[in-house]
């Protein structure tokens, strides 16, 4: 839980996030050559909020409408049974047929590469896209897995026994990025500070 770690400091405002975003937005626009038959879609908790930032701002460069999807990876995640008994599942939707798209997931943090991986494997049982792309707001390394993303926010280096708490406007009532520690002597749990309600993010330990 939140509420059991100490912020160390903060490595991205509101005005950064704003400004990272915008970048990001058009880093995507650039790697596709337009957004046509483009598919933004969040993995849910926080990469959701991403991707709606993230389509607002494309759709403002490109004035016209990029589709958006959510997904939920909680049942595909491998340490499921160490996150919760109940984990809560939220549902994941597409508003096209995904077979033939270009999709670009979004994510806040990219630390393991699990909830990636997840990701991929639920994709897989919805359709056959045209490619796969990956933008997080943050990249902190320490990858377990080999994947990376194609559009980084950020690239902030971390201890292993740290935690980066993203923070969105429509998700917890103001926007930044942090560093945060668990009390010494505290076992870092696996995957993220907010995994146990389900979805992705891999700002924590893992």
């Amino acid at each position: 839980m939140t509420d059991e770690l100490t912020p160390r400091r903060t490595i991205l405002d509101r005005r950064q996030i704003e400004r990272i975003v915008r970048r990001m937005a058009g880093e995507i626009v650039e790697r596709n050559r337009g957004i046509e038959r483009l598919l933004l879609v969040g993995i849910r908790t926080r990469g959701v909020p991403l991707a709606e930032r993230l389509r607002a701002e494309i759709e403002r460069m490109e004035d016209h409408q990029v589709p958006l999807g959510v997904l939920d990876i909680t049942l595909y995640r491998d340490d499921l049974s160490t996150i919760a008994p109940q984990p809560v599942v939220k549902g994941t939707s597409f508003p096209v047929d995904i077979d033939g798209w270009t999709i670009v997931l979004c994510d806040d943090v990219l630390y393991t590469g699990r909830t990636v991986r997840a990701a991929l494997d639920h994709l897989v049982d919805w359709g056959r896209p045209k490619a796969v792309q990956l933008a997080v707001l943050v990249d902190r390394g320490h990858r377990e897995l080999p994947i990376q993303a194609d559009v980084v926010g950020e690239t902030v280096p971390t201890r292993r026994d740290e935690v980066v708490e993203v923070r969105f406007e429509s998700t917890d009532g103001e926007e930044l990025v942090a560093i945060m520690e668990r009390p010494a002597g505290r076992a870092a749990a696996g995957g993220s500070v907010r995994s146990a309600a389900g979805g992705g993010g891999e700002g924590g330990p893992a």
